[in-house]
């Protein structure tokens, strides 16, 4: 004798339950968090890691600041203003890494730039405040 048609729906909804509900379970428990992730690496992936982490950073703020300001605009979508593609003829793809390096260099050397230049007015400051004391001690009493 053949079971009532709403028993076999309950079987496959009870089945089907059962499989959805097991996969939830396994992926929530076997997949690492983050920091986990991060410790399993080794030492040189966890420092390129780390060295990178500042580049994506600034590459998601970057984005970010174009997708606002591409949204506020009235083109059409295919219009990817500043974003260039690699299909495009004109474009100049720049690594990103090497364009953070290079800004990271000028600051580096505009720093620099900025104490010599105050190291050199503090020697002329003294330089001039030596020279004023000579010529108040010469001979001619000036």
């Amino acid at each position: 004798m053949e079971r009532p048609l709403w028993v076999r729906w309950l079987k496959v909804y009870a089945y089907g339950g059962a499989i959805i509900l097991g996969g939830v379970l396994l992926f929530k428990y076997t997949t690492p968090t983050d920091e986990e992730l991060i410790n399993s690496f080794s030492p040189e992936v966890r420092a390129q890691y780390e060295k990178d982490k500042e580049i994506r950073r600034q590459e998601q703020a970057e984005l970010m600041n174009i997708v606002k300001k591409t949204a506020s605009s009235n083109d059409p979508i295919w219009k990817t203003g500043p974003l260039r593609t690699p299909w495009e003829s004109d474009s100049k793809n720049q690594d990103p890494f090497d364009q953070f390096q290079k800004l990271k260099a000028e600051k580096k050397q505009k720093a620099e730039l900025l104490r010599v230049q105050e190291e050199l007015q503090k020697i002329q400051q003294q330089k001039r405040a030596q020279q004023k004391q000579q010529g108040s001690n010469s001979w001619w009493g000036s």
